[in-house]
């Protein structure tokens, strides 16, 4: 099962907004809890103040979000990603960031099979252990997901006017091959969305 989470957030700059130069998303999202999802999302880019400026500055915001589930799902095998992520600016000093969360593999707890184990604890004693093994699984598995839960990080980039294969190569510091694994690079436009595949510490 599939859960899309909307998120949006209105940015102050306190300065003006000419153009936006480039833009760039990046998440720290996981399962903190049994069912509750936290994290932060990181915009940041480039920005001119007036139409004719030559430079650019530099911006950077963490958002924090935070999701609860509701305890009807088994969140196990959940995977966190981001959908859709999308931006306009409004009055030239406020830049409102749209973000749509994927919680994916949500699947219904079977309630026949909790009641099922009740009765195994009351009547028979002796199964006690094997519900002890029971929790001792479900801890390894969440020990597992916290060794191996390195959820593929990566950049959200939005293709600017001044954008090319070379400069977005050369800003994220990584091969030609990488992005075309991720992205079709045959005809880049303004607004398209790349994924940029961040290397792992």
């Amino acid at each position: 099962m599939k859960k899309i989470v909307p998120f949006k957030k209105d940015i102050d700059f306190n300065t003006n907004i000419a153009e936006i130069s480039s833009i760039s998303l990046e998440h720290t999202l996981k399962l903190k809890e049994e069912n509750l999802v936290s994290g932060e999302f990181i915009v940041s880019g480039t920005y001119k103040l007036t139409d004719t400026s030559l430079n650019v500055d530099s911006f950077e915001y963490k958002l924090p979000f935070d999701i609860s589930i509701d305890k009807k799902y088994d969140t196990n095998n959940i995977d966190v990603d981001i959908s859709d992520f999308y931006y306009e600016v409004i009055d030239n000093e406020i830049l409102e960031v749209n973000i749509e969360v994927s919680l994916d593999n949500l699947e219904g707890k079977e309630e026949r099979n909790m009641t099922e184990e009740k009765p195994e604890v009351i009547e028979e004693p002796k199964e006690e252990p094997i519900d002890t093994k029971r929790e001792e699984k479900s801890l390894s598995i969440f020990e597992d997901l916290e060794e191996n839960e390195r959820y593929v990080v990566y950049k959200v980039h939005i293709v600017t006017e001044n954008d090319t294969t070379e400069s977005i190569i050369n800003e994220y510091g990584i091969t030609k091959e990488d992005l075309e694994s991720y992205n079709d690079l045959t005809d880049l436009k303004i607004g398209d969305k790349l994924i940029i595949p961040a290397h792992e510490d």
